[in-house]
């Protein structure tokens, strides 16, 4: 098939770009560079079936192509923050254009949306029947709100216009090409047990996040926009869930660091727990994450270890 990825040059959207060319499909990637680093594609640039084209999502984008996967958004609070109007837009305008591409080339087309709809859940584990506590004025609200209006447009174009639509909502996924800077837990912890430097920890650590490796989460998504009767949304995530004290631990003893724990002030919005409901992945998918958390966090490691004594 023929298949445009926005935002591929991104963590995410890179090694989907990787699976789907690996697969035997032609794979075009769109990504204006915003958080997506070429580094992260270079590797592709050189095969025939992949081209990469700079480009903004809130313009308008016309190419012929049997599938869309709509990427495009700074994931990490750190970036969407910086910007946060640039945030809404990319994902409201964004997911317009991307829609009005598989409307005029009947392309079946995956939104990446975000366990970040749930908000600071009050229902735990998610399923995807909860709608979410969300706080509409926040700092987080450019993403969280962003990616909520996101989903309504995928299922009013699948309504109005019956566009084959798919949504997965993604829960924390790491692995290697994370971004050095982003201010993710897991890399934030392992730049700094792998420097010697404090672990910074918001809070007093209790609360909890599940991790998923990112090559379970590729495989679940590319199942999922495979399957033929499905829109979801679907919750995609590992549900073994840790303590964000918990986490630091392990980083710690991974890279046998000398680091020490501080702790400082929670900020705002932070969600208190995140685990995802997965049943119905389970069920309709087959699909359920594979990799331990230790034996994804020494891959991660290693990734970072590379960069920083390349850098």
């Amino acid at each position: 098939m023929k298949i445009l990825v926005s935002g591929g040059a991104g963590f995410l959207g890179s090694h989907l770009c990787d699976e789907l060319l690996e697969t035997g499909n032609e794979v075009i990637c769109i990504d204006n560079l915003y958080t997506g680093s070429e580094k992260n594609i270079a590797h592709l640039l050189p095969h025939p079936n992949f081209k990469f084209i700079l480009h903004d999502v809130t313009n308008p984008f016309f190419i012929e192509v049997d599938q869309i996967y709509n990427f495009a958004c700074p994931a990490s609070p750190i970036h969407y923050q910086r910007n946060p109007v640039q945030t809404v837009k990319t994902s409201v305008i964004g997911a317009i254009n991307m829609l009005e591409l598989a409307k005029s080339t009947r392309a079946r087309i995956f939104q990446a949306s975000t366990s970040e709809v749930y908000g600071d859940p009050e229902m735990h584990p998610q399923p995807e029947r909860y709608w979410g506590h969300v706080n509409p004025i926040g700092i987080r609200s450019c993403y969280d709100e962003g990616k909520r209006c996101a989903e309504t447009l995928f299922f009013d174009y699948q309504r109005q216009f019956q566009v084959e639509i798919r949504v997965g909502r993604i829960f924390n996924t790491y692995g290697p090409r994370m971004d050095i800077d982003d201010g993710r837990v897991v890399s934030n912890f392992i730049i700094q047990a792998l420097r010697n430097e404090d672990i910074t920890i918001y809070g007093d650590g209790s609360q909890t996040r599940s991790f998923c490796y990112v090559s379970d989460l590729i495989s679940g998504i590319i199942k999922f926009m495979n399957l033929t009767s499905i829109e979801g949304p679907l919750n995609l995530g590992n549900p073994k869930e840790f303590s964000i004290l918990e986490l630091a631990a392990k980083v710690v003893e991974l890279t046998h660091s000398k680091s020490k724990i501080i702790y400082l002030p929670l900020p705002s919005d932070d969600p208190k727990q995140r685990k995802p409901d997965i049943a119905l992945a389970k069920s309709i998918l087959s699909w359920q994450p594979e990799m331990d958390l230790n034996a994804g966090l020494q891959k991660t490691v290693q990734y970072f270890n590379t960069i920083l004594s390349d850098g």
